[in-house]
C-alpha cells in the first residue's frame, strides 16, 4: 500500500533541493532552497525528472528519491486485463505511447485477458512493487473483490493507485437488423422469450455483465449472457451478426454507432451523451434512478515507492492534457478524469462498497 512514512519529519524542517549532481534528490535547510516551479523544470533535461522535481517541492517527503530519479531505467510493463480493441486497451496504448516518448523507455502493453480481468489483475497484485509492472484497470477491479466468495486479490490493499484516467458510460448496441430500437422494446422482447436473446459483454464479472445483473434484478428481463475476453471481440461479433446484442463501455462501439454499422438502444449515463444524442438512457426505458459510469485508471503493485507513484501520476496528468490525447479520448466518449493517488484510492473504496451492496441486493455470485 502507499502510505505516509511513519515518524515523518516536520515538513517545515526539511525541503528538497532538486540538484542533479549525483542523480538523486538532496535534503537541505529551508533557507537554501527558495525555488519557483518553473526553475525546477528548467533544471531537468527530461519531463519525467521535471515532474518529480515539482512534486518534490510540494511534498518534501520525497527527499531520498534515488530510485525515482532514475525511474524508469528499463521498459515498463502495462498490463491490460482484456483482449485488444476494448476501452481499456485503447486508453492504455494511448497513454503508454506518451509515457514512452517522454521517459525514453518503452511502456509495453501486455494484454492478459481471462476470468473477468482477474488473470491480468492478479499478475500485478503479485508483482515486485518497483513500478515496472502497472495495470490499466477498470470497474471490475472493484467488482471481483466482492462478487467471488474467494477473491484472488484485495482491490485496495494489494495495489498502489496512481491516477484515475477517464470515465465512460456503458451502452447497449445491436446489429441493425435486430427488431428492438430501444431498451424499453428489448425489455419487452426479453420478457416474452426469457433466456432466448443473446448478448455479449467483455467477460464474466465485467462492469457490463454486473450492470446487466443489476438491471435484470430491477426489470425482470432475462437474456442469454455470452462472455468474451474483452469488449473488442464482442463488438466484432455484433458487427458480423453472430450475436444480436452487446452491452459494453462506449469506446469500442461509438464509431460504429455513429456510422450506422450498429445501433445504440440504451446508455447507462444519467443523461443522453452529447456524441450520441439519439441513444436514450436506461432511465428513459422506465428504470428509475439507474445510472452508472464506467471508470478506467492506472495502478501499481501495493508497496510501490511513493516517489514512483508521484512521478507516474504527474506524467499521466501531463499525457491527459495533450491535444492529440484529448481528441482521441473525446472521439471515443471517454471523459478525461485525472486524480491524485489519494482521491483514486478513496474512489475505489467507495466503488467496492457500492458493488458489495448490489451483489447482496441482486443475490449475485460469480463462483
Amino acid at each position: 500500500m502507499v502510505e505516509g512514512r511513519e515518524g515523518e519529519r516536520d515538513r517545515a524542517a526539511v525541503v528538497v533541493n532538486p540538484v542533479r549532481s549525483t542523480g538523486s534528490f538532496v535534503a537541505t535547510q529551508p533557507t537554501e532552497v527558495i525555488m519557483q516551479r518553473t526553475n525546477a523544470v528548467k533544471a531537468y533535461p527530461t519531463l519525467a525528472a521535471a515532474v518529480l522535481a515539482m512534486a518534490a517541492l510540494v511534498d518534501p517527503i520525497i527527499s531520498t528519491a534515488s530510485a525515482a530519479s532514475s525511474y524508469p531505467s528499463r521498459p515498463v510493463r502495462m498490463v491490460v486485463p482484456y483482449a485488444p480493441g476494448g476501452g481499456s486497451d485503447i486508453a492504455g496504448r494511448t497513454i503508454g505511447q506518451k509515457l514512452g516518448e517522454w521517459t525514453g523507455q518503452t511502456f509495453i502493453v501486455d494484454n492478459r485477458p481471462g476470468a473477468g480481468s482477474m488473470v491480468g489483475t492478479e499478475i500485478v497484485a503479485r508483482a515486485v512493487p518497483d513500478g515496472y509492472t502497472i495495470i490499466l484497470a477498470d470497474m471490475p477491479h472493484s467488482i471481483n473483490s466482492v462478487a467471488y466468495s474467494k477473491p484472488r486479490y484485495d482491490a485496495v490493499k494489494d495495489f498502489a493507485p496512481i491516477s484515475l484516467v477517464a470515465t465512460a458510460p456503458i451502452m447497449w448496441v445491436a446489429h441493425p437488423s435486430f427488431p428492438a430500437n430501444s431498451l424499453k422494446e428489448l425489455i419487452a422482447m426479453a420478457k416474452a422469450q426469457p433466456g432466448k436473446i443473446s448478448f455479449g459483454t467483455s467477460g464474466i464479472g465485467s462492469a457490463p455483465h454486473m450492470t446487466y445483473e443489476w438491471l435484470r434484478h430491477r426489470t425482470g428481463m432475462q437474456l442469454n449472457h455470452v462472455p468474451y475476453k474483452g469488449g473488442g471481440p464482442a463488438i466484432a461479433d455484433v458487427l458480423a451478426n453472430h450475436i444480436p446484442l452487446a452491452f459494453n463501455a462506449t469506446p469500442p462501439s461509438i464509431g460504429h454507432v455513429r456510422e450506422g454499422r450498429m445501433k445504440g438502444i440504451g446508455i447507462s449515463s444519467a443523461t443522453r451523451h452529447p456524441l450520441l444524442p439519439d441513444v436514450p438512457t436506461i432511465m428513459e426505458a422506465g428504470v428509475p434512478d439507474f445510472a452508472l459510469i464506467h471508470w478506467y485508471g492506472i495502478l501499481a503493485t501495493g508497496g510501490t515507492p511513493r516517489e514512483v507513484v508521484v512521478l507516474l501520476n504527474g506524467l499521466i496528468r501531463k499525457a491527459l492534457e495533450e491535444p492529440d490525447v484529448k481528441k482521441r479520448f473525446a472521439q471515443l466518449a471517454l471523459d478525461i478524469s485525472p486524480s491524485s493517488p489519494e482521491a483514486f484510492r478513496k474512489m475505489i473504496e467507495g466503488d467496492v462498497a457500492r458493488w458489495r451492496d448490489v451483489v447482496r441486493q441482486a443475490n449475485i455470485r460469480l463462483d
